[in-house]
């Protein structure tokens, strides 16, 4: 059965969500973005924004980043192994999932607290796969006990084996997402399968303030060659990488999604995306990331009600 739960919050009027999203627009048609990749640097030039290739600078003008968010899908399937988990993407359907990308864990059997592996993976994805509440399965800590190079296949290799839902998951670079999709592939039965319904979705994260690093724009790339969903995961931190402002902030993480929706597009129109904001404030005391403050609460509200005003879904955590 695909899921079709609803659900909404409004905190901005229509008018703020506007300024935040010409907001953002400004940012990227002014300031521009760095991209590190020369692959993306030529896909932009491609398409007409305006590349400096010395400084690895781009700026795009609003009209085409307007159109990228026009040329993504407004909802997609995410297919479960088991047809049955399948998830409907998109709209004002919830859906949940684990928080992901811890390092540590409290061994069950010693009591001590120790670094993440592959076991735990395993074993927390097979409990969340149980969990009827969780819809697609991120994953929750890392396989640390494995070459770091590799661990991403080795998190995939976990995943799949514990799970008949969707899952989520980074792919550490581009090189490693072809691995994990040659692998998926033969989960799947073959290439064109996996594209026509792929069960995984890809993680990325643009590095703040407004940098496309290298791996960001490999995997951005491979997912929208092969139409894996990738989710751009943008974590501006107000009071440090972005604006101490809430609305600050948000215009900030709006243009880092706007880059990369853009360069996802012009690879592969239609290509299935999500904008992804875990973004908090910095914590003046502890020079750290708040996470699971309210003001995280606000913005991934305010992220959820942004990406409806663009017509893709959205994706958040660690409220």
């Amino acid at each position: 059965m695909l899921l079709q739960r609803g659900a909404g919050l409004s905190l901005l009027t229509l008018d703020e969500v506007k300024e935040t999203h010409y907001a953002g627009l400004e940012i990227l048609a002014k300031t521009g973005v760095f991209v590190e990749s020369d692959e993306a640097l030529e896909i932009f030039h491609s398409i007409g924004c305006i590349v400096d290739k010395a400084q690895k600078r781009v700026r795009i003008p609003a009209y085409l980043a307007e159109a990228a968010l026009e040329g993504a899908p407004r909802q997609f399937i995410v297919r479960g192994r088991d047809i049955n988990k399948s998830l409907v993407v998109g709209g004002k359907r919830v859906s949940y999932t684990p928080f992901g990308e811890g390092v540590r864990v409290n061994d069950p059997y010693t009591k001590q607290q120790r670094d993440s592996i592959k076991m735990d993976l395993a074993g927390i994805t097979r409990l969340a796969d149980w969990v009827d509440e969780f819809d697609i399965i991120h994953r929750a800590v890392a396989s640390q006990d494995v070459h770091p190079e590799t661990y991403p296949l080795h998190n995939f290799e976990a995943m799949v084996h514990n799970t008949t839902k969707p899952i989520s998951l980074g792919g550490g670079n581009g090189k490693l997402v072809h691995k994990m999709i040659e692998m998926a592939a033969m989960v799947r039965g073959d290439k064109d399968s996996l594209n026509l319904e792929p069960f995984m979705v890809l993680s990325t994260c643009p590095v703040s303030p407004l940098r496309l690093v290298s791996e960001c724009c490999e995997i951005a790339i491979a997912g929208a060659k092969h139409r894996i969903p990738v989710r751009f995961t943008t974590m501006a931190l107000s009071g440090s990488t972005s604006p101490i402002t809430l609305s600050g902030t948000m215009a900030v993480q709006n243009a880092e999604f706007m880059a990369g929706a853009t360069l996802s597009q012009a690879v592969n129109k239609g290509a299935p995306i999500f904008r992804s904001g875990t973004s908090t404030q910095l914590d003046m005391k502890k020079g750290d990331a708040s996470v699971g403050s309210p003001e995280m609460a606000l913005m991934a509200a305010m992220n959820a009600q942004i990406a409806q005003f663009h017509g893709v879904p959205s994706w958040t955590g660690g409220t």
